[in-house]
């Protein structure tokens, strides 16, 4: 069984990703889970090109890893200088990183109109500092950058840099689609043709870019052809279209190629670890994902979730807990009596497939999305759907009239909305109001300051995210609006829906439902 070494550059390479930003905390907290799934190498950053990433290294020395080490990146020495005397080798080294990662040029129209030097002054660059970083580092690895590109356009000045590189000291040659350009049939007859001229014992890694959409694969591949290092982003961050995601590359090696790497033994950590980099970023996760989004082994149709219940196999490519994600059955107008009874067992509902209460829940769902509702980010409205019709749900409180205002005094100055609530719990009225940032906001605050009294756990409860979208009914302001609320306590996470053509109406909806869902929930903790 071949190992592979994972390098991951989601602090560097991936941080170049447009709305992408990191603090040095951030990326602390992330090369700590990183080292957790298993990483080989977690790629810093450069400490020659901004403090930032010169403090994460200075910091990094005090967070104990247990397996991951940490690379510092940088380019071949500038042309003025030697190597001895360049700034940016200086940073390196006083990283005390110990692993260092520099890039050079392999492609010969980059060396005559970027760095306009001579050909032969380029191999000088590559080799020169190499050999002074050898001296101050335990590993030490050379990205020959643009390297698909240049060999292509001239093979044999691209294979004369890996081999300058060779004599510098590196102990990876790096290959690099830089532009992100190369076809997957180019890249293992490019790889075969380097070890051709260097021979099997030089060891090489992959470095692909996604402005191509084939990133993933031509890593894949890259590895297959002799590889034996692969470099990626979590979530495929990086620059322009991005780089390739090793969320995608460490399963598809370890479970599809039966290949060995350190994080393949944690894969079952390996959602979580993705989520987690949207978290730190204050990124919404990408649900459409494979192995790891929301949506990667969800099934919507009614044949299709008919099959998995009987055998996960027919549509599903791999159990979804080997990397940490599970199956979910979706609700829509497309659902039929398999997606409810799924959904049923899902939320622990006792319901038979011949019991009628089942076709009044598909024929109330079609007709509900029908008016606009959709369900599949929404779940806990579902929930509450599906325990009405079995008369299962229980009634916290009465609605007796809600009033928002929203008013604007001054033109140079915000608005100001308040809310009143009056609502019946038991044989207790209550009335009250708050004000809020905006009519909806005040509104919550209103329903939420009137019913604490009687459930203080709602106390625990916080809006995470709010969106509304108008339905394409009727055009113009009187259209319909669906309002999504996603609500949290802290420990779980659920989503509500509303629809109306009175945004406060369906806002109100959302609202009551995900309250609603967190006394029912509160209720089966306790018993």
């Amino acid at each position: 069984m071949r190992k592979i070494e994972i390098y991951d550059t989601t602090l560097r390479d991936g941080t170049q990703a447009e709305n992408f930003n990191l603090s040095v905390e951030d990326k602390l907290r992330i090369a700590q889970r990183l080292d957790g799934l298993g990483i080989d190498y977690i790629e810093g950053g450069w400490p020659g090109s901004n403090p930032k990433d010169q403090q994460f290294f200075s910091e990094i020395k005090n967070c104990p890893l247990k397996h991951a080490r940490i690379a510092a990146f940088g380019s071949t020495h500038m042309a003025k200088h030697q190597a001895h005397e360049d700034p940016n080798l200086k940073a390196l080294v006083d990283s005390g990183a110990p692993v260092l990662t520099i890039f050079g040029k392999s492609w010969d129209v980059h060396v005559r109109d970027a760095l306009r030097i001579s050909l032969e002054r380029n191999l000088e660059l590559i080799r020169d500092s190499l050999a002074f970083l050898k001296q101050h580092c335990e590993t030490l690895f050379y990205d020959a950058e643009h390297f698909f590109d240049g060999f292509k356009g001239d093979r044999a000045y691209a294979i004369e840099t890996l081999k300058k590189a060779v004599e510098g000291g590196a102990e990876c040659l790096v290959l690099c689609d830089t532009n992100g350009g190369t076809m997957p049939g180019e890249i293992m007859d490019i790889i075969a043709a380097v070890q051709g001229e260097l021979g099997q014992d030089v060891p090489l890694g992959v470095h692909c870019h996604n402005d191509s959409e084939v990133a993933v694969a031509n890593s894949i591949l890259g590895v297959q052809a002799g590889a034996v290092q692969v470099q990626g982003t979590m979530n495929g961050f990086g620059e322009r279209c991005g780089n390739a995601n090793l969320c995608s590359i460490i399963p598809a090696l370890t479970l599809k190629l039966g290949m060995e790497c350190e994080a393949g033994k944690n894969l079952s950590a390996l959602t979580a670890t993705a989520r987690f980099v949207f978290e730190i970023a204050n990124l919404q996760p990408n649900k459409y994902q494979p192995y790891v989004g929301a949506s990667a082994f969800a099934h919507k149709g009614g044949i299709h979730v008919s099959a998995v219940q009987r055998n996960p196999e027919t549509y599903e490519h791999i159990k979804p807990e080997l990397v940490g994600n599970i199956q979910r059955i979706l609700v829509s107008d497309l659902a039929g009596k398999s997606n409810v009874i799924a959904k049923a067992r899902q939320f622990g509902l006792d319901i038979e497939s011949d019991d009628p209460v089942v076709m009044d829940i598909v024929s109330r769902l079609k007709e509900l999305e029908a008016q606009g509702f959709q369900f599949e980010g929404a779940e806990a409205s579902f929930e509450l759907l599906m325990r009405t019709a079995m008369g299962a749900r229980k009634k916290y409180f009465d609605l007796m009239g809600f009033r928002v205002i929203d008013q604007k005094s001054r033109e140079d100055e915000p608005p100001q909305a308040e809310a009143t609530v009056m609502v019946r719990v038991g044989g207790k009225v209550e009335h009250t109001a708050a004000v809020g940032n905006g009519p909806v906001n005040a509104l919550d605050n209103a329903i939420r300051k009137a019913l604490e009294t009687f459930y203080p756990q709602l106390r625990e409860m916080s809006l995470l995210d709010y969106k509304v979208r108008v339905l394409p009914v009727s055009p113009g302001t009187g259209a319909k609006v669906r309002v999504l609320i996603e609500s949290s306590d802290g420990r779980d996470k659920w989503g509500t829906v509303g629809v109306s053509t009175d945004i406060i109406e369906a806002s109100w909806q959302a609202l009551v439902d995900g309250i609603c869902y967190k006394l029912l929930k509160s209720e089966d903790s306790s018993c």
